[in-house]
């Protein structure tokens, strides 16, 4: 009993010490920010605060400087006094004190420039705008010491007496004064005026080219009124015409031939370009009439040719196709994690070790090498070894499994012969691997400075050199691997790459992405690089049916896009994109800009067990035409077997990305040779895009890294939604595009469709399709009765259809029509 008592004594205490505890606890927890002080006290939250500091200060300073103007005299005389109590500044005695020491000691009323700019550093510290601050910080100085100069020197040569003793302070400050007083004294009034107005016509020349119109107009203005003239009398020249229209038909006659003879203005020609042809006419003509009314006809025809609608556009100043997300910010590379091993570590122990066991070995064999090098990348070595006379390269190949044992060695790979040099290639993986960045790829100078159109890159080779293709010229890229060796960060790898260097007026990416977790990440940049069908929810494809219809929604797109290839007279969409930009192709005629199309589909192999030749043959019919229109493929898949990457695949796709997969045959289906067998995982790849592949190790990126960069994007400015694909029409279905109108009665849905279109006057399936809740085959069947009863057009790529009935009336008027019969 005593025991227990003593138990029940001490849990008491426990307990209430733990109560106390907690008390404490909450205290703390009640009274100190999240993170504690100390984080409180950094990073994002000490710049806010500093800003709100700042922007207090700003205010006190304009407060005391108004007040300084106003109360100044009032002022003085306590402050000479010493009598700082009984001040009228609006900020009291240190108010008057300090504008007192910045406008008449300082610059004047030019110091009102410094509570400005410290009101434009507070906003940046918060956040609230962003400001260049150099930028500002110039303009702000310059203007400041010039202002200060130019009003000091005003008031002592310009300004009148009373202006001057009206007013308790220097204009110029005593800045002013002094460089007044000295340049005076040193050049002369006159040539300090001369160097101020030099000074100010150099700072209106930075600022905008219109200075040098305006001093052009000043030194030549018998130019500039022969330009106004000229417009004034191109206007009664006009009037005149107008006036003479019911003159005699043998007078119109010979002023059209006179117009036509004279003058042959082109858009290549420059104004006022006036050409004769060599009539006897002509000649007549030209003695009767005066160079000023040769001058007037020339303006008249040039007028016509500019009715021209091309050369109107090709007057305009270039396309900008960035222009809608002008401020649009392109990712940091903060973003991303930086890796301590930048360069290679050399292990001497481990490589002469290496290097003893590998010469050990092919001895045994009865094989003599006359030299062996070493070259040391991020994960593999590869050591160059030079046969001796006599020995044959086969019997070096096939010692891949002795080297492994022989060098405890996950995998060796052998180059036999290594292309291009007189050597043997024997590639051991290092015991001690390095991890590639991301950040350390693209903070590299050959991907800052590249000039590829679609840059990727995709790691470091052996010889630690960064390894960059350009996707727009391979043009389409399969990549294969085993579940776990980093076939999802090269994807990964592949989208940042893109990301960091492409504007989202420039690129745009279909993903594809059966597991539904892999491309998740890049939701929230759907209204910036993302397309999609104007039916679909997710931006990120996952249902196969949705798969099929964006597949052949694409194949809709290259056609569209190779009609306007065709209109343009271009071949490919760079040149088509260059012409648009100089304003050489009219918008009204159907013309748009271009953006790159990349389409990404992982997990390629479910989707050929699933869907079959559904999805086979769109994918090869895009990788076969799409080049030349900037669409390009990606497809990735971890099962390389026969059946699902086929001959008429493999035959479209001439760049393969393979990382470590099982066995020898899946490395000859995706590489057409085995090596892909022998890779040590984790990132090791081999690349082909030519005769013979690279050994790259493929830079690392973790999803927390891929979720930083896809806020950064998604929090800026976007378009309203995702690029829209094209509607597929239901012919590509796998119907007739006029059964449903043809085989029997009309939808009992047609007439509520019919009223839906005409009030909205937009021909678009996934419109039906969102207002019924109805299946996208029974919206396409309706949409195909419509256009079969006259009130839609047919389908026109990427565009909606037209609506061919104007209001309800018209369409009331139709439906009775339709009914009768």
């Amino acid at each position: 009993m005593v025991k227990n008592n003593k138990k029940k004594k001490r849990n008491s205490k426990s307990a209430k010490l733990n109560k106390q505890n907690k008390n404490k606890q909450s205290i703390k927890q009640l009274f100190s920010p999240e993170g504690g002080w100390k984080g409180f006290f950094s990073g994002e939250t000490l710049s806010f605060i500093v800003g709100i500091l700042l922007l207090i200060v700003t205010i006190f300073m304009l407060l005391s400087f108004i007040s300084y103007l106003v109360n100044g005299f009032m002022d003085q005389a306590n402050l000479e006094e010493g009598n700082i109590r009984q001040v009228h500044n609006w900020g009291g005695s240190l108010g008057a004190i300090t504008a007192k020491y910045f406008i008449d000691k300082c610059f004047g009323v030019c110091a009102f420039f410094i509570p400005l700019f410290l009101l434009l550093l507070s906003m940046k510290l918060m956040k609230a705008y962003s400001v260049r601050l150099w930028k500002w910080f110039m303009n702000f100085s310059v203007i400041m010491i010039w202002g200060s100069a130019a009003l000091s020197f005003a008031e002592r040569f310009f300004f009148p007496l009373n202006w001057t003793n009206s007013v308790a302070f220097k204009w110029g400050g005593g800045h002013g004064d002094y460089i007044r007083d000295y340049g005076t004294g040193l050049i002369g009034a006159t040539g300090l005026f001369i160097v101020l107005i030099a000074l100010a016509v150099l700072y209106l020349l930075y600022l905008t080219s219109e200075t040098k119109r305006f001093i052009r107009n000043i030194l030549n203005p018998g130019e500039y009124i022969k330009q106004k003239r000229g417009l004034k009398d191109e206007d009664i020249e006009e009037e005149e015409e107008e006036d003479n229209v019911d003159d005699s038909e043998g007078e119109e006659n010979y002023q059209d031939e006179q117009t036509t003879q004279e003058i042959d203005l082109s858009p290549d020609r420059s104004e006022g370009t006036i050409e004769e042809e060599p009539s006897e006419e002509n000649d007549e003509i030209q003695s009767e009439k005066t160079n000023q009314k040769l001058e007037i006809e020339a303006t008249k025809e040039e007028d016509k040719a500019g009715s021209n609608t091309l050369s109107d556009i090709s007057n305009l100043e270039p396309y900008d196709p960035r222009k809608d997300l002008y401020n649009y910010k392109f990712p940091s590379l903060g973003l991303l994690k930086k890796y301590d091993d930048g360069g290679p570590n050399i292990d001497m122990a481990e490589q002469t070790a290496n290097k003893d066991r590998i010469v050990s070995l092919l001895r045994t064999f009865g094989i003599e090498i006359t030299g062996i090098k070493a070259t040391i990348g991020p994960t593999i070595t590869l050591y160059e070894i030079t046969p001796a006379a006599g020995v044959k390269i086969a019997k070096i190949r096939n010692l891949s499994d002795d080297l492994a044992l022989n060098l405890r060695a996950i995998g060796v790979r052998i180059i036999a012969p290594i292309p291009g040099k007189g050597t043997i290639g024997i590639e051991v993986p290092n015991k001690n691997p390095k991890i590639v960045s991301m950040e350390s790829i693209l903070n590299s100078k050959r991907f800052k400075e590249t000039k590829y159109d679609l840059p990727i890159a995709l790691g470091k080779t052996i010889t630690n050199e960064v390894f960059m293709v350009d996707l727009a010229k391979m043009p389409h890229l399969l990549v294969a691997g085993a579940t776990g060796q980093g076939k999802s960060v090269g994807l990964n790898a592949i989208i940042t790459s893109l990301l960091y260097k492409k504007h989202p007026a420039e690129l745009k990416f279909v993903m594809v992405d059966p597991k539904k977790v892999e491309f998740s990440l890049y939701s929230p940049i759907e209204n910036h690089f993302l397309a999609k069908l104007p039916d679909n929810d997710d931006p990120i494809i996952t249902d196969v049916s949705k798969v099929v219809q964006t597949l052949k929604s694409l194949c809709q797109l290259m056609d569209h896009r190779y009609d306007l290839l065709k209109m343009a007279r271009t071949k490919n969409i760079k040149e088509y994109n260059e012409k648009f930009i100089a304003r050489k192709l009219n918008p009204k005629n159907g013309h748009e800009y271009m953006p790159y199309i990349v389409i990404i589909i992982d997990e390629f192999g479910d989707l050929i067990m699933t869907a079959g030749k559904e999805v086979e043959m769109p994918i090869a019919r895009i990788a076969q035409l799409a080049r030349a229109v900037g669409m390009h493929m990606v497809i990735a898949t971890q099962r390389p077997t026969v059946n699902i990457i086929t001959g008429n695949i493999k035959n479209n796709f001439p760049a393969r990305m393979a990382f470590k997969v099982i066995s020898g045959v899946d490395s000859k289906t995706i590489l057409d040779r085995p090596g892909a067998n022998q890779l040590v995982g984790k990132g090791d790849m081999l690349f082909l895009a030519g005769n013979e592949p690279v050994r790259v190790q493929c830079a690392f990126i973790d999803t927390p890294e891929v979720e930083k960069i896809t806020e950064c994007i998604s929090e800026q400015q976007g378009y309203q939604s995702a690029y829209e694909l094209p509607e597929v029409a239901m012919e590509d279905m796998g119907g007739n595009s006029n059964s449903g109108a043809d085989a029997g009665p009309l939808d009992v849905m047609f007439e509520e469709a019919a009223r839906l279109i005409v009030l909205h006057q937009q021909g678009s399936t996934s419109l039906i399709q969102r207002k019924f809740s109805i299946g996208f085959n029974r919206a396409g069947r309706l949409m195909d009765q419509l256009e079969k009863m006259g009130i839609v057009g047919p389908t026109r790529g990427a565009k909606p259809r037209e609506v061919l009935i104007p209001d309800e009336v018209a369409l009331n008027a139709l439906l009775e029509h339709i009914n009768a019969k």
